[in-house]
């Protein structure tokens, strides 16, 4: 009898004996985050041709998301993060991709930005739908991935240790003295290529 309770807890993730795998995800899904709701549009290699003779062109492995801000107040775009165990202190859009794979090197980027109005914004607005570039730099030679995965996180409106006022927080479960956020779904994209690539 006990083992089959112990074997029906841990099957209702009672005893963190069993890890649910996340959604998997692809191009064209749509995630509510809690905080955002997100589509995911594509993955592309975008060219930008050199402005002069002395200058070259640079090319980028880009994610583009269609992004709405469903709180209350304008959050920034972010950029994913560093390390998974500081992912957590995290409620930007991009902060919410904890994981990129493959990984690129740290001098290809990323470089994060919201499209509005035919200009570059690091701002998301409430009730507002943005497109969303996350981008990495390619090397001269180096070829984009046939595909990028990653792993998203999602956020809850709760109040804090610091504060009895409700704050958009993302879900993470403290593990030892570290706290790692729950993966909400896990996306894969194919890389379009273009004429460009």
């Amino acid at each position: 009898m006990t083992i089959t309770a112990v074997g029906i807890t841990a099957l209702l993730g009672g005893l963190n004996e069993a890890t649910e795998a996340p959604d998997p995800l692809s191009q064209g899904a749509v995630l509510d985050q809690g905080l955002y709701s997100t589509k995911f549009v594509e993955s592309r290699v975008k060219v930008e041709r050199a402005e002069n003779d002395y200058s070259e062109d640079k090319r980028f492995v880009e994610l583009v998301f269609d992004v709405t801000n469903q709180g209350d107040e304008t959050y920034s775009v972010g950029s994913p993060p560093e390390k998974l165990e500081q992912a957590y202190l995290a409620n930007s859009f991009a902060g919410s991709l904890v994981k990129i794979t493959p990984a690129f090197d740290k001098e290809a980027g990323p470089f994060s930005f919201a499209v509005s109005k035919g200009g570059e914004t690091r701002q998301l607005f409430p009730g507002v739908t943005s497109q969303v570039i996350v981008r990495y730099q390619l090397k001269e030679n180096e070829q984009p991935p046939e595909k990028i995965t990653f792993d998203v996180a999602s956020f809850e409106y709760r109040t804090d240790f610091n504060s009895t006022d409700p704050i958009w927080s993302m879900v993470a479960t403290e593990s030892g003295d570290k706290f790692f956020p729950e993966i909400k779904a896990r996306v894969t994209l194919p890389v379009k290529k273009g004429d460009s690539a």
